[in-house]
């Protein structure tokens, strides 16, 4: 029997607010443990909750963002239950009243759009964070997380495919990031995902038993556990078995899913409106004023970048994929009219060194003016392709001026032939093979004569320049260098 997977996610981001959801306590990451903490999110008799009107913002532009219906209701539940991170034993959340309802988004699968829905966005606090010792002697928990607001954003069974999830999450995080309102940085938590999985028969409409899926700490994590659980519930009922519904963790390191506990259903949640929190209308004006804040998302300016910059489809999916270095990239296009070699030295050299230096685009002393004028001056020739490389991560590296760095280290190219002609002249002596080479028509040996005279100059050389110096220095004499 062929089975068909279906997967629902639901993605839990931290929304880059400075204070927490219903306290005045530091979002701030990486803080001593539990140093970030008040009578409120530590639930303590008489501290009353008031919302982060920065978090219903946020919220708000995230359900707009994913094409939901915004709410103009909005209220607040508690989610009841017991265990150590969560000091009030309930969780301040929402439940038949979200802030967003029936949104989507867009994949592309074999070049096909797939809209996977989006079933609902809400706000809710999260817990603090257990800390649990090698030795198994002890649990420590850290209430500095607890609090933080969370969003989270539900989806409906439409995934098919774990490589679907992988993508459907890879653009959810990028409207996010485009929105700024979180950094969804999964090493710090401030993106977690579970996934929900079932098998059914081929060509039946009923949901098979479903498995909860958490502890996957990245999106090929995701993948990967997806794909171990349809082998496995494959196994299961290929062989008449059935599956029991629970929640399993996904192992790292031995690439396998195991047990942790049966699945709650919502009724085990005694869901109840939180009297704390008054419910309140949002006007239509509110709702209005955040949809004209939303930016241009990638599915808008890979369009308008082909047509635009005379990118390709490939080109214009990868620049987008990073918000900053878009904004840097056009900064470039607005002074120097030479969009393709823009794209090319961002995606090559500048990504290059902040690779190496494990920084993005906004972390570098560098502006789009700055970069532009030092591509001119290898257009122009003055600077060699390498040493201009070399000029940008010294003027980086020491926080100087492209022109005192190309100054300081005298890198500018020699172009002129009376200053090139003793290069070449002791390239073409040297190398007496490379000629006769080049004269019996082997065309590629006129470059390795050109990187000789590179050599020779320590660089300087403009080697255009010297090929057109060495075709025509052959010509006039075809026994040159040949003893």
């Amino acid at each position: 029997m062929k089975f068909e997977t279906v997967i629902g996610l639901e993605v839990h981001v931290h929304l880059k607010t400075k204070t927490k959801a219903f306290c005045g306590c530091s979002t701030e990451f990486g803080s001593e443990p539990n140093t970030q903490t008040c009578p409120v999110c530590l639930g303590l008799p008489g501290s009353l909750p008031v919302l982060n009107a920065k978090a219903l913002e946020y919220a708000v532009k995230v359900a707009l963002a994913l094409d939901c219906k915004p709410q103009e209701f909005i209220k607040f539940d508690r989610k009841n239950y017991f265990y150590p991170d969560l000091p009030k034993n309930y969780q301040i959340s929402q439940y038949d009243m979200p802030v967003g309802l029936d949104g989507f988004v867009s994949i592309d699968i074999d070049n096909v759009e797939k809209k996977i829905r989006v079933k609902r966005v809400h706000l809710e606090e999260d817990a603090g964070k257990l800390i649990h010792k090698q030795e198994g002697s002890a649990s420590l928990v850290d209430y500095n997380r607890c609090g933080i607001a969370l969003l989270e954003i539900v989806s409906e069974p439409d995934i098919n495919s774990p490589s679907e999830a992988f993508e459907y999450l890879k653009n959810l995080k990028l409207i996010i990031q485009y929105l700024g309102v979180s950094d969804c940085d999964m090493e710090k938590g401030s993106l977690r995902c579970d996934a929900n999985i079932s098998l059914r028969p081929k060509g039946k409409k009923q949901l098979g038993t479903k498995i909860e899926l958490k502890n996957m700490n990245s999106f090929k994590g995701v993948r990967d556990a997806l794909e171990y659980e349809v082998k496995r519930q494959e196994d299961v009922l290929s062989q008449g078995g059935s599956i029991t519904q629970e929640t399993r963790l996904w192992d790292e390191d031995k690439q396998l899913t195991f047990s942790m506990r049966s699945k709650e259903e919502a009724h085990d949640y005694r869901y109840f409106p939180d009297p704390d929190l008054v419910p309140f209308t949002l006007s239509r004006e509110f709702i209005a004023g955040i949809r004209k804040e939303l930016p241009e998302f990638p599915k808008d300016r890979i369009p308008r970048y082909i047509r635009e910059f005379g990118l390709t489809q490939k080109e214009a999916d990868i620049i987008v994929q990073d918000k900053d270095m878009c904004v840097f990239f056009e900064g470039c296009a607005a002074v120097y009219t030479q969009p393709r070699k823009i794209y090319n030295w961002l995606t090559g050299v500048v990504l290059a060194y902040m690779n190496d230096r494990k920084k993005n685009i906004t972390q570098l002393d560098l502006k789009p003016q700055a970069l532009a004028k030092l591509i001119q001056y290898v257009e122009e020739g003055r600077l060699s392709n390498l040493a201009a490389k070399d000029v940008l991560f010294y003027a980086l590296d020491e926080k100087k001026d492209i022109d005192s760095v190309i100054k300081e280290k005298g890198a500018t190219q020699v172009s002129g032939s009376k200053d090139l002609e003793k290069f070449v002249e002791a390239a073409l002596k040297d190398n007496p093979k490379s000629v006769k080479d080049f004269l019996a028509g082997k065309e590629n040996a006129i470059m390795f004569l050109v990187g000789q005279v590179m050599k020779l100059s320590k660089g300087k050389a403009n080697p255009k320049v010297v090929k057109e110096i060495i075709i025509g220095r052959l010509s006039e004499d075809t026994t040159y260098g040949i003893k």
